[in-house]
């Protein structure tokens, strides 16, 4: 969280999209730490989620690089995700 700092307000909610890509990377980390893995939750679930964490109102961009950066799987019609194990 050290690397995103300059990122996150007293709430620890993101306050803007990075430029750099190694800070976009933490951030998204940051993001996926607050889904659970095993569970499926619906797009509207996943928006609600990441909007308790960033304050940019841009919850698809964050859902979209959760599912592009391999964090999140979804099914064929977009309508559930789910986070993907990492493995050590």
């Amino acid at each position: 969280m050290e690397e995103i700092k300059t990122f996150l307000n007293a709430n620890l909610q993101v306050i803007s999209w990075p430029a750099k890509h190694a800070k976009k990377q933490a951030v998204i980390e940051y993001m996926a730490e607050k889904f659970e893995e095993g569970r499926t939750y619906t797009e509207s679930e996943v928006n609600e989620i990441l909007n308790k964490f960033h304050t940019f109102n841009d919850p698809a961009l964050l859902r979209r690089e959760l599912f592009e950066k391999k964090f999140f799987d979804r099914d064929l019609n977009g309508g559930k995700y789910w986070k993907i194990s990492k493995l050590i």
